[in-house]
């Protein structure tokens, strides 16, 4: 039998053991923003009762301290009959993280894939709670792959460099 005592990648040896090796600590969720528009109420037409859902996912990260980073999951959520606005939702869900001891494009993706997935349950359920409270079946969003997503908008974001006309020379 061997013993498997292998460091977790991203560690060192001698830091993780005394707390002085890259960190990943969540210190808060909390509702940033919060919208719900129902223009018509519960007096919906009986064809309204079907309607189409238009979902829009957004984040974004502020650096709020030394180590410490705002990320904000939006979340839009608009159900529409035709033209009539059956309800709009907007969830702002928002998360402290203090991420230290990465490099940058660790923490870029930290950012911008893990702590979006932390959030996502927390603004699952506010989602389905604003739904319902307004007078709605509740609505679950679908999964989400963050991981995917922040692949292919680094991808996406390489493209555009790669694009971009080179500076000419200075006259």
């Amino acid at each position: 039998m061997t013993d498997n005592n292998q460091i977790p990648a991203g560690t060192t040896g001698d830091g993780a053991a005394n707390g002085q090796g890259p960190t990943v600590a969540l210190q808060t969720v909390y509702i940033k923003d919060l919208s719900f528009e129902s223009p018509k109420g519960p007096f919906l037409p009986a064809q309204a009762q079907d309607p189409k859902i238009a979902l829009n996912l957004n984040t974004a990260t502020t650096s709020v301290g030394p180590d410490a980073h705002e990320v904000v999951l939006t979340v839009t959520l608009e159900a529409k009959n035709g033209d009539l606005a059956v309800y709009v939702a907007e969830v702002k869900q928002a998360g402290i993280f203090v991420v230290r001891g990465f490099g940058p494009d660790e923490t870029r993706r930290i950012l911008g894939a893990f702590a979006p997935n932390l959030l996502f349950p927390y603004v699952r359920q506010t989602v389905s709670d604003v739904v319902t409270k307004g007078g709605f079946p509740p609505f679950l969003l679908p999964h989400v792959n963050f991981d995917s997503l922040f692949e292919r908008s680094m991808q996406e974001q390489a493209a555009r460099q790669a694009q971009a006309p080179a500076p000419g020379p200075a006259n």
